[in-house]
C-alpha cells in the first residue's frame, strides 16, 4: 500500500506500526499457523510450536485476542477448558502470513547461502 505524501501520513504510520509489530511478530506468524488448521488448547499451541515460553504464549494471545484475531472459549468442564481459535479477521491473516511462509521456505537456502558467504568476507 503506498501511502500518500500529506501530514497525515505520520499519524496512518503511527497506527500502522502498532498492528505491524503484532502481525509481523514470529510468534504471532506461528500461532496463525497452527490455528489456521484448526482450534487448539493452549498446551497444544505449546507443544506444537516449541521454543515458545508459557508466557510469550499468554502475552501473544493475549494480544491477538485484543485484536480481534483470537476468540477464546472457555468450556465448562472440570477442569475449565479452553480453546482458541482465528476469527473470521484472523483467518484473513493467514492468507498473507502462509505466503510469506512459502516464501521463506522456497528461499531459506538462498537466505542461508548468502549469510554465510557475508559472514565470511
Amino acid at each position: 500500500m503506498d501511502l500518500p505524501s500529506s501530514p497525515g501520513v505520520s499519524t496512518q504510520c503511527r497506527r500502522m506500526k502498532g498492528i505491524l509489530s503484532i502481525v509481523g511478530d514470529k510468534w504471532t506468524v506461528m500461532i496463525v499457523m497452527v490455528l489456521r488448521r484448526q482450534p487448539r488448547r493452549f498446551n497444544e499451541l505449546k507443544r506444537t510450536i516449541g521454543g515458545i515460553s508459557q508466557q510469550m504464549l499468554t502475552r501473544t494471545l493475549k494480544a491477538l485476542e485484543r485484536d480481534g484475531m483470537v476468540s477464546r472459549t472457555v468450556h465448562p468442564t472440570l477442569p475449565p477448558q479452553v480453546e482458541y481459535a482465528l476469527t473470521p479477521l484472523g483467518r484473513s491473516l493467514s492468507e498473507p502470513v502462509l505466503k510469506l511462509g512459502e516464501w521463506a521456505a522456497e528461499h531459506l537456502d538462498e537466505v542461508e547461502g548468502n549469510r554465510i558467504r557475508y559472514d565470511v568476507a
